[in-house]
Formats: structure tokens, C-alpha cells, sequence
């Protein structure tokens, strides 16, 4: 079987997240708004991917900490509903999710007071991530050394090639599909990685999956050889 060689192979990157406090916290629904709109993106980013990074078992859980929040702190479910309902892999920067965020919540304040305030110590307390990419070992020069590679590295490097990627250009597209499409002209095969859904696998579960996308394309490619 013949593959096709990509000019420049696929180099697998891994993730570091460090965690820092900032020191702000919100007692009530104002206080969180007040506080979210001054927030960098690496504040953003600690309290909704975080939990795409650490999706290791499905779980009944919120996919951003504001809404578990408003839902389990606040108890207020309507608000919590419209938080969680907000996609985190649908926006192209973090800047576009924190005014999602912000607007959810403007307008259910703009219908509702600020609410009550919590009891001391179930306050909202702001953290950011501090990120680092580091390369791994790992290196794919054609599409059975991807499998091979996928088979093997951390899931911290699934989760960024797959996911934090798609916060950078070409938007809409993980690295390893614009790897498929622009190394190995695997159009089709870099469609249904691209359309591989988080919020219904865990991350190994993603890793599986990939695998056996990566592993019918081999087969397709040997029965065409042979």
C-alpha cells in the first residue's frame, strides 16, 4: 500500500494549563456581569474549556462554571439553562464566547433584580489559565504514522489539536484536519474529523473514534491498491 507522504508531517503538541487566582469574586448576578466584562480571555477560557479539557466521563455537568454557578449557587435555573445552552466550540474567539455570556446574562438583568447574595464562601471566584504549548515526540510523516500517533499521545494533546485550535486560523478547522486537507488531500476524511462532537464523547472516547476514522481510510486506500 502506497500513502500519499506529507511535505511537512504532523509534529503532535501537548498542553500545560497552570490555574492562578485573581482574586475577584462575585456575591450575586451583578457582581458576576460586572466582573465578566473586564475579564481577559484567559479567564474565559479557565471557566469554559476547562471543561472540555478535563471531559474524561460523561457526566450530568454544565459545560462553562457560570452556568453550574447561577444553577447550583444562585439556584436560578432559567438563567443557568441559557448559560449552559451557550456552544463554547461555536465561536471563533474568546472575546465572541465572553459576549455571549455577557449578553445571556445582561438580559435576564434587565428582567430580574441582581438577585440575592450568597453566603460567604459559595462566592463565584475568578480564576485564568495560564497555557503552554509544548512539543511531544510524536510525528506523523502519512496517514497509518497519524494513526500510530493518535493511538498513543496524551489526551492533553487530542484536546488541543482537536479543540483550543479551532480559536486560531483557519476558523473551523482542528489542526488535524487542516493537516489532512493541506498535507494529504484527505478531504472527506478531515470533514468527519471536524465533525466529531465533544459533548457526547470522552476524550478517549474521541481518541477511538479518530482512530477508527484514520483506520477505514487505510482499508479504502489498500483495497484500491490491490
Amino acid at each position: 500500500m502506497k500513502l500519499v507522504r506529507a511535505r511537512e508531517p504532523f509534529r503532535f503538541f501537548t498542553r500545560l494549563c497552570l490555574t492562578r487566582l485573581t482574586g475577584l469574586k462575585a456575591r450575586n448576578l451583578r457582581e458576576l456581569l460586572d466582573h465578566l466584562e473586564a475579564a481577559p480571555d484567559t479567564v474565559i477560557y479557565q471557566h469554559t474549556h476547562r471543561f472540555l479539557r478535563q471531559h474524561q466521563y460523561l457526566v450530568p455537568e454544565p459545560p462553562n462554571d457560570f452556568a453550574y454557578w447561577v444553577g447550583n449557587v444562585l439556584v436560578d435555573e432559567r438563567l443557568a439553562e441559557r448559560l449552559a445552552a451557550i456552544d463554547t466550540l461555536r465561536f471563533s474567539s474568546l472575546e465572541e464566547l465572553k459576549r455571549a455570556l455577557i449578553g445571556a446574562i445582561g438580559a435576564h438583568l434587565e428582567q430580574h433584580a441582581k438577585g440575592r447574595d450568597v453566603p460567604e464562601g459559595k462566592e463565584f471566584h475568578f480564576m485564568e489559565a495560564i497555557r503552554f504549548s509544548l512539543p511531544t515526540w510524536y510525528e506523523a510523516q502519512d496517514l497509518a504514522g497519524f494513526a500510530g500517533c493518535l493511538r498513543r499521545v496524551g489526551i492533553s494533546s487530542l484536546y488541543l489539536h482537536l479543540f483550543e485550535a479551532l480559536l486560531s486560523p483557519p476558523l473551523g478547522l482542528n489542526d488535524f484536519a487542516t493537516w489532512l486537507v493541506t498535507q494529504l488531500d484527505e478531504k472527506a476524511l478531515a470533514r468527519r474529523v471536524s465533525g466529531l462532537d465533544p459533548y457526547t464523547h470522552t476524550l478517549e472516547g474521541l481518541r477511538s473514534a479518530l482512530v477508527g476514522m484514520v483506520e477505514r481510510r487505510l482499508e479504502e486506500i489498500s483495497r484500491a491498491d490491490s
